[in-house]
């Protein structure tokens, strides 16, 4: 049985004004998610939670309902999400904002493909997972006890996840926001991917690690006292942040969440892999609408894509080595298929820059599988050339002859 769609007036609406919005910006999809060709609110899905959903109907699977957190174990478990992904926002931006405060943070946990949000003591669950055609599609379970939970699909979720930012596809947001002088105070902040400095990242979110850069925007009150200057966007004019803290035990009441942890390594990769999930989703809805102008979008799109795999213009890390405390790292790591060598494209670097081989682990997920084959000869064709020492924009110098020498036989012996 297909889930219902949850898509009000009031979403509808605001969805065709975002459209109208993006179609006079360029690097978009400027065309409507109702286009003929993409059909986005009245097509079927099929994700892992629509799987999971079939599981559910034929009792191969169950979800099973914990008093503290809900459905939250079960799903992530069932998802084959690890807990140490855990990360810990509490600026209110989500469906469910009413229920989000620093002493009751909202919860995302994340693997390749799939995301949870959780927020202790809300009606529902939240989740966003990746569409072959689709890109990333919303769903929600409701948090109260049911002899037959499903887990529906979700269209509110527009309403915040189709912007500018997500590049005019449905897709998924990482903000930073400061420190407001007070409740009535405008909020500023951006979104941010593995472009934002380290030092504008993590306003709003808790920030745990071993190591942990000293000047970043994370573990910050969400009012600042009057007399600092908290609300400007510049690092100058913000308070500093806590010392690193290892965990928050003693510091947040932990009632339901499976870690005491908001991990700053699980908080750079998921960083990283939401705003290239929103390039797939944009390249492949170029290449499904077609038209006289495609050629050179889906030409432009896959070329961002690969860029952004090859880390052109990441802000570095100058502050390092980070070092998280949770064993996301660790369990990230081992998670890649590797060479003869022992050499894989999950190593992290966390010195200068994310990865120790600068060619997105992404290239491996299904996400990247499922991408139209104009568009995958696209980016691998761009990236073999760049690996091959073809491009000679000064962009790729970060490539050295010898990492793109690793990269090309990690990729010969791995994919």
């Amino acid at each position: 049985m297909r889930p219902a769609l949850l898509l009000s007036a009031t979403a509808a609406l605001l969805v065709l004004n975002v459209a109208f919005a993006i179609a006079q910006r360029p690097g978009v999809f400027d065309q409507s998610i109702n286009h003929p060709a993409i059909r986005y609110n009245t097509t079927d899905a099929n994700t892992v939670v629509d799987a999971l959903n079939r599981k559910l109907a034929d009792k191969s699977a169950a979800l099973v309902f914990d008093e503290k957190s809900g459905y939250l174990k079960s799903v992530l478990d069932l998802l084959r999400i690890p807990v140490e992904s855990q990360v810990l926002v509490y600026t209110q931006t989500s469906l469910q904002a009413q229920h989000i405060t620093m002493s009751n943070p909202r919860a995302i946990y994340f693997n390749d493909h799939v995301s949870v949000g959780f927020i202790r003591g809300s009606g529902l669950l939240e989740i966003v997972a990746q569409d072959p055609v689709l890109g990333s599609v919303f769903y929600v379970v409701r948090q109260e006890r049911a002899a037959a939970p499903t887990i529906g699909r979700e269209s509110q979720c527009l309403r915040c996840h189709l912007s500018w930012d997500t590049l005019g596809v449905p897709g998924q947001t990482i903000l930073s926001t400061f420190p407001r002088k007070d409740e009535n105070a405008y909020a500023n902040g951006f979104a941010v991917d593995h472009f934002r400095p380290i030092e504008d990242r993590w306003g709003g979110w808790y920030v745990t690690g071993k190591r942990v850069p000293a000047k970043h925007a994370g573990n910050l009150p969400l009012f600042a006292p009057p007399s600092t200057k908290a609300t400007g966007g510049r690092p100058e004019e913000r308070p500093t942040p806590p010392p690193a803290r290892v965990s928050l035990d003693g510091q947040v009441d932990l009632t339901g969440y499976p870690t005491p942890y908001s991990d700053i390594v699980a908080l750079m990769v998921m960083e990283h892999q939401a705003h290239l999930f929103n390039l797939f989703t944009r390249a492949m809805w170029e290449s499904r609408v077609g038209g006289p102008a495609s050629e050179s979008r889906v030409a432009e799109a896959a070329d961002a894509i690969a860029d952004y795999m090859l880390f052109v213009d990441e802000a570095p890390i100058t502050d390092g080595p980070i070092e998280g405390s949770s064993g996301f790292a660790e369990k990230f790591v081992a998670d890649g298929p590797r060479d003869a060598q022992g050499r894989s494209l999950r190593e992290l670097d966390l010195k200068t820059r994310l990865q120790k081989y600068p060619l997105s682990y992404m290239i491996y997920s299904p996400p990247f599988q499922a991408l139209p084959a104009d568009v995958k000869k696209l980016v691998m064709g761009k990236i073999e050339r760049v690996l091959a020492g073809e491009e000679a924009d000064k962009k790729y110098a970060h490539l050295t002859p010898a990492i793109r020498q690793a990269v090309q036989e990690i990729l010969k012996a791995t994919m």
